[in-house]
């Protein structure tokens, strides 16, 4: 590993000026990121009675399974609609004959 030259006192603080920089940019992000957290747990634990990520995935997927059965159920309908349509459409078109 190639030795690095010294940095003189200048330099050197000026480095240390930048790291304290980043590092109080670090923390504000932190801070945020935390309050967010905060909320998005509060928002869940509001809306669906909780905040634990692996319950919460389990109820997504009750809730899509749910949605999926009422998307074929609502098909299903409209499909014997149609066939419903289809049939008086016939039946006006060709009236039975006395």
């Amino acid at each position: 590993m190639p030795t690095e030259k010294p940095l003189d006192i200048e330099a050197l603080k000026k480095r240390h000026k930048e790291l304290e920089h980043q590092k109080v940019t670090s923390e504000a992000n932190f801070k945020t990121a935390t309050e967010q957290l905060e909320a998005v747990k509060k928002e869940a634990l509001d809306k669906y009675g909780t905040d634990d990520l692996d319950q919460l995935r389990k109820k997504l997927l009750e809730m899509k399974d749910q949605n999926d059965r009422k998307r074929a159920q609502y098909q299903k309908h409209l499909e014997e609609i149609e066939t419903r349509l289809a049939q008086v459409e016939t039946n006006f078109a060709n009236p039975p004959t006395p």
